[in-house]
């Protein structure tokens, strides 16, 4: 490594010392600035270019860029996928894209069969649900203190702080496991259902 002194004459590093010798007596500020850099060139850590220079700081790295935000039906796929398949299994969008006013109840209770039908094989098919509570609905319960809201929700004349008792009018649902397939990116979720054309 090349001597940074090597620059300077002896006379003008003779000088050099003098100055900041009477600088460290004077002044406070000028010993503390000066302290450091002793300290790192004596343990070798005061890396200086041959111009006596310091080594300039390497240059900042640029965080990269993040990843293009997802068009919405690539973000939804998995639930258009779901909407698809209670579509293709219980024709859930057909009934709910239909004006049932026009039909007499028997005619709709008729299609909801078919529909009930085919979404209670997909739910079966794909998740495991549970309920909440295992209390038969009309049961008396006791909601302890500390409860989750999100798996229960008070009802009816609530004041006071828990633990409360009542009637268990639902006993809510709970997925305990779901077995979604994987959504092909070659498949475009935005179809729920193709057109179907039949041939002559």
């Amino acid at each position: 490594m090349t001597d940074p002194s090597a620059s300077l004459s002896f006379f003008a590093r003779f000088w050099l010392a003098w100055l900041c010798f009477w600088r460290c007596l004077v002044s406070g500020d000028f010993a503390r600035a000066v302290l450091p850099a002793s300290r790192a060139y004596d343990a070798g850590q005061l890396n200086l270019l041959p111009s006596g220079e310091a080594t300039p700081a390497p240059p900042a790295v640029k965080p990269p860029e993040p990843p293009p935000a997802l068009p919405p039906e690539r973000e939804h796929a998995s639930a258009l996928t779901l909407l698809a398949m209670l579509q293709r299994e219980g024709r859930l969008v057909d009934f709910l894209q239909e004006n049932v006013a026009a039909y007499s109840d028997a005619e709709v209770g008729a299609a909801c069969r078919t529909v009930h039908e085919g979404c209670r094989k997909v739910l079966g098919q794909y998740f495991t649900v549970k309920p909440v509570l295992p209390e038969s609905e009309g049961a008396a319960v006791t909601v302890p203190a500390g409860f989750d809201a999100q798996r229960i929700r008070l009802t009816g004349n609530v004041t006071g702080t828990p633990p409360h008792t009542g009637t268990l009018r639902h006993h809510g649902w709970v997925t305990t496991e779901v077995k979604f397939p994987a959504v092909s990116p070659a498949m475009d979720p935005r179809v729920l259902a193709p057109a179907e054309v039949e041939l002559a």
